[in-house]
């Protein structure tokens, strides 16, 4: 059959719960992160974008880019970016919104995922709070979550995720990570991995994605270190029993021909990008990384006639020079200014959004080989007969060896290098 005739039918019966009693006249193909994982497990060696819609303009511009590609697309946010003490307008809770009604005024026809990235717990101290407000991000329409507990030891990180799954969908994307994300410092071990996957397994929660401390950090990167693509492909091969996939953070940190290895020798169904998208959108010069140039001063370089109109970008630095804010606090200026984004000319926000959906297009198609797979969501779909895929793989582990106790002893015995501390949050 047509692809149009296949896509009304997963219209029909693709679309969560939630997103069909959100939106139940809509025409957009909101979807579990698993339809996205499965579908770029049926190409093969490709990963798609998470694009972190840290404004409306990068939402616009990654669907239309999804869109010329034919690609499966996830459009994401991070608590530190969306949740309740956001530094972007884009949040937890209005962001399927924006998707929808974009999908819906641009006829966009590519699946598309809505995930709460880096849903991240610091400590047990963020668990009651966490069991309410997790199920109100479903109840928002988002189709995928990161819990994120990298950030305590591996005992606590596990026995948070048990506890916090249960306030997951069971057709819902879900994604664990170990060993969190602080470049060189600190990177994950096949051991550190396989306790929290099998943990989780002998409980009946089987992740579609892990996030690992490969070598990258979030927002601008200042070394050329990166992903170690060996270390990442030890650890993937080591969990290839457990039916995961792998999300790549720190994307924007990385050149090509990394990304593209990250493709082709690891088992990489996701690749979040934030700082780039963010950086393009406004105009500002990137590299092949997706990094912001630097001038001599230290400064970024404004691109003239595009992004941002000249007048509102010295705007946002004269605002952020008062506030003391160094290159790597220029996220804080999306909330501040996102009303006078969307107030620019017609013309200006048009530049913006292309500039976005280019960069996007290059990425799915030359780096991430993602082009064409919204056929294999769809078809995953119509071959599921629902939205929900169910899990790649059952129970492994043995429940009466991950007891809470036995959970303890098995994290002494880990031998892990946890890095240097901080806040390292995206």
């Amino acid at each position: 059959m047509s692809y149009a005739v296949d896509f009304d039918h997963a219209l029909e019966i693709g679309r969560p719960p939630n997103i069909t009693s959100l939106f139940p006249n809509s025409r957009a193909l909101l979807v579990s992160g698993k339809v996205i994982d499965q579908a770029m497990l049926g190409k093969g060696k490709a990963m798609t974008m998470a694009a972190n819609g840290r404004n409306h303009i990068v939402i616009r511009g990654a669907l239309r880019a999804a869109q010329r590609a034919r690609s499966a697309l996830i459009i994401e946010i991070a608590r530190s970016e969306g949740g309740a003490n956001a530094y972007c307008a884009t949040n937890y809770w209005n962001m399927a919104r924006q998707v929808d009604a974009v999908c819906n005024e641009l006829g966009i026809t590519i699946p598309v995922a809505l995930h709460a990235d880096h849903y991240g717990i610091k400590s047990p101290d963020d668990i009651p709070f966490a069991r309410t407000e997790i199920p109100s991000l479903f109840d928002a329409g988002i189709t995928s979550i990161a819990i994120d507990a990298s950030h305590m030891p591996d005992d606590d990180n596990l026995l948070a995720s048990l506890e916090l799954a249960k306030y997951v969908p069971s057709w819902a994307g879900f994604e664990t990570e170990v060993g969190e994300i602080k470049g060189k410092h600190g990177l994950s071990s096949k051991d550190e991995a396989l306790f929290i996957i099998q943990g989780l397994n002998a409980h009946n929660i089987f992740p579609d994605w892990i996030a690992l401390n490969n070598g990258t950090t979030h927002g601008i990167e200042d070394s050329a270190q990166g992903i170690q693509v060996e270390l990442t492909t030890e650890i993937h091969n080591a969990l290839a029993g457990y039916g995961l996939s792998g999300a790549q953070h720190g994307t924007s940190g990385n050149n090509s021909d990394r990304l593209r290895a990250i493709v082709d020798k690891t088992r990489t169904t996701k690749a979040n990008v934030a700082t780039a998208l963010q950086m393009i959108s406004w105009g500002l010069q990137v590299n092949d990384f997706g990094n912001a140039t630097l001038d001599e001063q230290g400064e970024f370089i404004k691109v003239v006639d595009e992004g941002l109109s000249e007048k509102l970008w010295q705007e946002m630095k004269t605002y952020a020079d008062t506030q003391g804010w160094s290159s790597g606090d220029f996220k804080k200026l999306n909330i501040v200014f996102e009303n006078k984004i969307m107030g620019q000319p017609a013309a200006i926000r048009e530049r913006m959004t292309r500039r976005v959906e280019d960069f996007v297009y290059t990425m799915l198609v030359e780096v991430f080989n993602a082009g064409d797979t919204a056929r294999y969501a769809v078809d995953a779909i119509l071959e599921a007969g629902s939205y929900d895929m169910g899990p790649k793989t059952g129970r492994i582990e043995s429940p009466e060896e991950w007891t809470r106790e036995q959970i303890r002893a098995r994290a002494a015995e880990l031998d892990t290098d946890k890095g240097p501390a901080g806040d390292f949050d995206d």
